[in-house]
């Protein structure tokens, strides 16, 4: 009689070939039972909607990332000591307090008024692309969109973007790799530095009263009134700098290779553009940008029928738990009919992801101008690749051609 077979690595997800076909290997991986444990990981992996989505909320589980700071490489040590100060690896009462003070920022009614906003700089790239038939969606539009939008919520200048964002990179990439060696650390931990030392510039310059809609005003009022850290405040700009900026970006760029890949799908939304909304939960669902989240358990526990060991991580695959059978029948197929509010692409419980309604409004209004403004796209150039993380899923370019139309005057 053969032995039974373990599970293949969650690892094995970062090769390229798996990367091309990734929702076949989490199913594979499901077939293995919705939580198990991977050796090379040393962590267990939930991979059902039920073990994840319970797990995310669950008081039980800690998410703080790295909790003996001393363990950490040297070369990584200075970008772990700012990510467990930001409220994405951070517990009650911390996480409570910090979410409080930044959700003023993404209010339903802060969130709507930036819609104009968005929908302009979306008119100018498409505006440059249309007399030339050609357009990269990732480096063009669904990169520049989301730091645009961010930069002016913190109010930094346009001229200082580009490197924001190229600071932003190196972070990322440390945030999606559980593996990385020494030079990859110490230009995350750089990276780092430098995005925290020109926040505070540009967070305690002093030349007028900030713009009552940026970060800017809100962290000076939320410092001044009750004498927080500015270092711990400075920590979740630059969290919601890169983590807005790159979930936005995949979901993008996500989206629309999802549609050039359902051209029915995309007439679809050109015919019925009330439709977008549900499309945008759905294409969230279908390619979800963040494929991970992690938990800590907390003390010894029983999970999903297993004993979990007090310390043990728990990655929480929600790309996985989007394409649960068991929850979203058919799950491999586009449907914007498809009931809403039940992906996981957002995270789940306490940690829900704070820029949710931002990121959902730019997606609704880049869908709605490409499908009307570029009825005949198709993709062009190379084929598409997927960056190498294991968290972050998404492009590193997407080149499509369509009719030149005029230059406006």
């Amino acid at each position: 009689m053969n032995a039974p077979t373990a599970p293949p690595s969650l690892l094995a997800a970062l090769r390229p070939r798996q990367q091309d076909r990734l929702y076949d290997f989490y199913r594979d991986l499901r077939e293995s039972g919705e939580l198990f444990w991977d050796r090379t990981l040393n962590a267990w992996i939930a991979t059902g909607h039920d073990v994840v989505s319970s797990t995310a909320g669950d008081p039980r589980f800690s998410s703080v990332r790295y909790p003996d700071l001393a363990a950490v490489s040297a070369e990584l040590r200075p970008l772990a000591a700012v990510l467990s100060r930001q409220m994405l690896y951070s517990d009650a009462p911390d996480h409570t307090r910090l979410r409080s003070l930044l959700s003023r920022a993404f209010t339903p009614r802060a969130v709507a008024a930036l819609s104009e906003r968005i929908a302009g700089a979306v008119d100018l790239v498409l505006a440059r692309a249309e007399p030339t038939g050609r357009l990269d969606v990732v480096a063009d539009l669904a990169r520049p969109l989301p730091l645009e939008v961010i930069c002016d919520l913190l109010g930094v200048p346009e001229a200082d973007r580009a490197a924001l964002s190229a600071w932003s990179d190196p972070i990322a990439a440390a945030i999606g790799s559980s593996r990385l060696d020494a030079e990859e650390s110490l230009a995350a931990s750089r990276a780092m530095e430098q995005t925290l030392d020109y926040l505070r510039g540009v967070l305690t310059r002093d030349d007028g009263p900030p713009a009552p809609h940026t970060l800017r005003a809100l962290l000076s009022a939320g410092a001044e009134d009750s004498g927080r850290d500015f270092d711990e405040l400075l920590a979740n700009c630059a969290l919601l700098l890169v983590a807005g900026h790159e979930t936005t970006t995949h979901f993008i760029g996500n989206a629309v290779l999802a549609l050039l890949q359902h051209p029915r799908a995309a007439d679809q939304l050109r015919a019925r553009p009330e439709l977008i909304p549900g499309a945008v939960e759905e294409l969230l669902r279908y390619d979800s940008p963040v494929q991970l989240m992690l938990r800590r358990a907390r003390h010894d526990l029983d999970l999903a029928g297993h004993a979990v060991a007090a310390g043990q991580a728990v990655l929480l695959v929600c790309g996985a738990a989007n394409r649960d059978p068991a929850v979203f029948p058919a799950p491999d197929r586009l449907d914007f009919h498809r009931p809403a509010g039940r992906h996981v692409a957002f995270g789940y419980g306490p940690h829900f992801c704070l820029g949710a309604a931002l990121a959902r409004l730019e997606g609704a209004i880049v869908l709605e101008a490409l499908l009307t403004r570029l009825p005949d796209w198709r993709l062009d150039g190379p084929a598409p690749t997927w960056q190498r993380s294991l968290n972050f899923r998404g492009l590193t370019g997407l080149e499509i051609a369509f009719t030149p139309t005029p230059a406006r005057p």
